[in-house]
């Protein structure tokens, strides 16, 4: 489920993410929070778009599902939203109750294409409590944050999950990528995949190259989507552990 504004514009902000893996004993009341889905947080203030979804076996992108890994997209108004939601109660339940988890709020540098028939704009300066030069982030040796994701035509899910494996390997295997997570609002046709990479080199090579290529080229060449996106981030901030790795950087504050 989702929460938006008027879908004929087109919407920008500040992006939290976060990803969990829920403890054995908390996996019923995780279960929960997916089957209420994004009608638990329609009160949020300056929220602006939800997605509570969840994710295939061991947080990858199979077909088997997890039963103890979700994640949470959400679009905020400005940073400020972003950060009281991230430091407020909901955020810290979930945490709470988790064995892992990455949190995650970030600045939209690109995007195309459209999620529920709404298109992410990049974040303006305005939404931010951070000085940021975006014509310089292309090049910045930083980590940077990619979100894609496609709603699957249901006759051609078959053919589209023939080349998922290959590329799925090449994802876990690529140089840079420090954490990569398959999620989907639906099984098998509505899938999303968040990662986490060193730098945009590391992005690139992966993206054009090898069996995601490949898989890419048949996306366009067989019209396998009924609508996609792709957004590429800047991190404002991170926390947490995921899969045995700390992840900690400090919030950025503007001094200017």
């Amino acid at each position: 489920m989702n929460t938006m504004v008027n879908p004929a514009k087109e919407i920008s902000g500040v992006v939290v993410v976060l990803l969990v893996d829920y403890l054995t004993q908390h996996r019923a009341w995780g279960w929960m929070r997916l089957v209420q889905g994004a009608v638990a947080l329609k009160d949020v203030p300056g929220l602006l778009f939800i997605k509570v979804m969840g994710s295939g076996h061991g947080g990858g992108f199979g077909l088997r599902p997890s039963g103890s890994h979700q994640g949470l997209i959400c679009l905020f108004e400005d940073q400020r939203k972003a950060s009281d939601f991230c430091d407020g109660e909901l955020v810290r339940g979930i945490i709470c109750h988790a064995r892992e988890h990455w949190l995650g709020m970030l600045s939209v540098t690109s995007a195309r294409g459209h999620w529920d028939q709404q298109a992410w704009g990049v974040t303006p300066d305005s939404c931010l409590s951070t000085a940021i030069a975006y014509h310089e982030l292309e090049v910045a040796s930083e980590p940077v944050a990619v979100l894609t994701r496609g709603a699957i035509r249901p006759a051609k899910a078959l053919a589209f999950w023939r080349y998922s494996p290959a590329a799925q390997e090449q994802l876990s295997k690529s140089s840079g990528c420090q954490l990569a997570m398959g999620l989907g609002e639906a099984p098998l046709l509505r899938q999303c995949t968040f990662s986490l990479w060193t730098d945009t080199e590391s992005m690139q090579a992966y993206a054009h190259s090898g069996a995601h290529k490949q898989a890419i080229g048949a996306v366009y060449k067989n019209d396998y989507f009924a609508e996609s996106m792709f957004v590429r981030m800047h991190v404002l901030f991170m926390s947490g552990q995921w899969q045995g790795k700390s992840y900690d950087q400090a919030l950025e504050v503007h001094h200017g």
